[in-house]
């Protein structure tokens, strides 16, 4: 038997963790998630490894902004509106 060291599972990737955490938070905080992710992938990249959590992060964060803006600019003017009929 020799004493040689297990391979790692996991791959020298510093944009992981933080691809991850971008991931998540790409659900809860878009803008958050979208600059986390963005930093993920371009560190995944320099290093030369695919980061598709952090690719996913970035879509979903840019996807649930941009239904947020419409949200926004859609049900803020009409409740305004309402309320405005109500006095």
């Amino acid at each position: 038997m020799t004493n040689s060291p297990i391979p790692s599972a996991t791959t020298n990737d510093p944009g992981r963790v933080l691809g991850i955490v971008g991931f998540i938070l790409a659900f809860l905080v878009p803008l958050v998630g979208l600059i986390l992710s963005i930093v993920a992938f371009t560190q995944s990249r320099k290093a030369g490894i695919r980061n598709t959590l952090a690719f996913a992060g970035i879509i979903i964060a840019a996807v649930f902004m941009v239904i947020g803006i419409i949200f926004y600019a859609t049900v803020i003017p009409s409740m305004m509106q309402q309320a405005q009929l109500q006095r």
